[in-house]
């Protein structure tokens, strides 16, 4: 009896039931958990630790004192109030016109019947599997002959028109999710009077909440990552993606430092302030975030 009431504890009545379950499974997240969360702690440790705490052994996590120095020095590198403001031009503007245009795109696919429509849902899902470098060239061409190069319009156009960064997905994420809204709504609202922009902004959008915000927050991230368009199209316009790449250069010609002299702490510090902007968003839409993804089933990049 003892050895059966053991087992039933251990193993319960079904597995997912039983204490040796729970246990690998904490185990499990514990461990995934520190892979992910071990570089930010690093990263936060280390910019605080002055260069002697950095080469002396005996200082691990904890500095031997909070030295502020290494972002005094990375917020004048960096340049970083105007190079934040310049960088949100060109990554929060773009997410959230993205998102909205999507959302029109998405929502017409998914309650209007057209002629072509398989064909045109299989061209913009197309512009997701074709690599961005075989239209990149093409695009350059254009944006050069429109004098759109050097300027902030080579991000925020695209996006407008519904060619963003990975535009595709999130035309899929809204065709999916208002396919989910009964047809009962829209008609019901026709009786009452009201017009295909009525029922799209007073019924669709509160409903579809969640999946703007999980769209926008994905958005953000993929453009405030998007190294490569900053590069090609504004190589001169200053932004916190691109600045970090030249940090070491920026900080030898402002301080006159050799490059063997600049200590991790300062990198690590540069490398924070960058993350810090994603970071606060996340922090804030976290709820709505994790609300999205279960509701739209999609993962991140």
């Amino acid at each position: 009896m003892k050895r059966l009431k053991l087992k039933k504890i251990l193993f319960g009545k079904e597995l997912s039931d039983g204490l040796v379950f729970k246990i690998i499974i904490y185990v499990l997240l514990i461990a995934i958990g520190f892979v992910y969360l071990y570089p930010i702690l690093y990263m936060v440790s280390s910019s605080f630790k002055s260069a002697a705490d950095i080469v002396n052994p005996m200082v691990n996590w904890i500095p031997t004192n909070f030295y502020l120095e290494n972002y005094r020095r990375s917020l004048k590198v960096l340049n970083y109030g105007p190079t934040l403001t310049l960088s949100l031009l060109v990554t929060l503007l773009p997410a959230l016109l993205q998102t909205a245009v999507t959302s029109l795109i998405g929502y017409g696919f998914a309650k209007y019947q057209f002629r072509g429509k398989k064909l045109w849902m299989m061209l913009v899902l197309s512009t997701f599997i074709v690599p961005v470098q075989v239209y990149m060239i093409p695009r350059y061409v254009m944006f050069n002959q429109f004098k759109l190069l050097e300027s902030s319009l080579a991000v925020i156009l695209p996006a407008l028109c519904g060619q963003g960064v990975n535009s595709a997905i999130f035309i899929l994420v809204f065709y999916q999710f208002f396919r989910m809204i009964p047809q009962a709504y829209n008609e019901a609202a026709e009786l009452d009077g009201a017009g295909p922009y009525q029922i799209f902004f007073r019924i669709a959008v509160p409903l579809a909440v969640p999946a703007y915000i999980t769209c926008f927050l994905f958005g953000f991230v993929w453009y405030w990552n998007e190294t490569y368009l900053l590069s090609l199209f504004l190589p001169n316009y200053p932004n916190l993606q691109l600045q970090l790449a030249n940090f070491v250069s920026a900080y030898s010609s402002l301080y006159g430092e050799h490059l063997m002299k600049i200590n991790e702490g300062i990198r690590l510090a540069a490398t924070l302030l960058i993350i810090l902007p994603m970071l606060i968003v996340y922090l804030i839409m976290q709820k709505w975030f994790v609300e999205g993804v279960e509701k739209t089933g999609i993962t991140g990049e």
